[in-house]
């Protein structure tokens, strides 16, 4: 897999690259890297090499492989960044860090409910459907600032950023722009926006992380 661990290398040269064009601070956009559908052995040198925020889209094969790699790393820091079904709310609190993917009532009553019951620290984002696309998960855009403000005040969750996966035949930039207007309306900081095919752009559109799987790990 030395492979991955250079085109790691590449992928933090050109999010650095981005950041300095964007006259931003060295460091100011994290990089996930998606290790979706790839094992223990695929993972491990990318995490040998310092990569330490990894993102997963399941939570049934994060459980399959993350326990064990953690006891090797114990600095990681595990991002849910796909669709969380209520029924596994548990699971999600219990091994992640951070769940990007808060995008209706019910998993925000069933994440506040099991936070407390874990008595877990975690970060949150609200998922935003950008371009309302039916297929794909995440709240419409003209709800995301009233979703946020009740995820608050009626859940007690502490959400600190937004999130968005862009229309796959559309020009991301006006969605990139779209999502930071929502997270300044909504008060929160983060900017979770960007995959393998346009994190640079994104990195130019304030995103705080990146969400890169292919360019680092390879086709699936």
């Amino acid at each position: 897999m030395s492979d991955a661990v250079e085109r790691l290398a590449q992928v933090k040269h050109k999010i650095g690259a981005a950041e300095r064009e964007s006259g931003r601070d060295a460091g100011s956009a994290v990089l996930v890297a998606v290790s979706k559908t790839f094992d223990e052995d695929d993972i491990r040198p990318v995490a040998e090499a310092g990569q330490r925020v990894f993102g997963e889209n399941r939570v049934q094969e994060a459980q399959g492989k993350w326990p064990a790699l953690r006891q090797e790393f114990p600095d990681i820091e595990l991002h849910l960044i796909g669709p969380l079904q209520s029924n596994k709310a548990k699971e999600a609190v219990a091994l992640f860090d951070v769940i990007e993917t808060v995008d209706r009532e019910k998993i925000a009553a069933e994440l506040a409910k099991e936070i407390a019951r874990q008595d877990r620290t975690l970060r949150l984002y609200v998922q935003v459907n950008t371009g309302s696309e039916p297929q794909k998960a995440g709240i419409e855009p003209k709800e995301a600032v009233a979703f946020v403000t009740r995820c608050r005040e009626v859940h007690g969750l502490a959400i600190e950023g937004l999130m968005c996966i862009p229309p796959a035949d559309e020009n991301p930039g006006p969605h990139f722009a779209l999502l930071e207007k929502l997270a300044r309306e909504a008060g929160v900081d983060k900017l979770s926006m960007g995959m393998s095919g346009d994190y640079e752009l994104a990195v130019a559109f304030g995103a705080t992380s990146v969400r890169v799987g292919s360019a680092i790990f390879g086709t699936r």
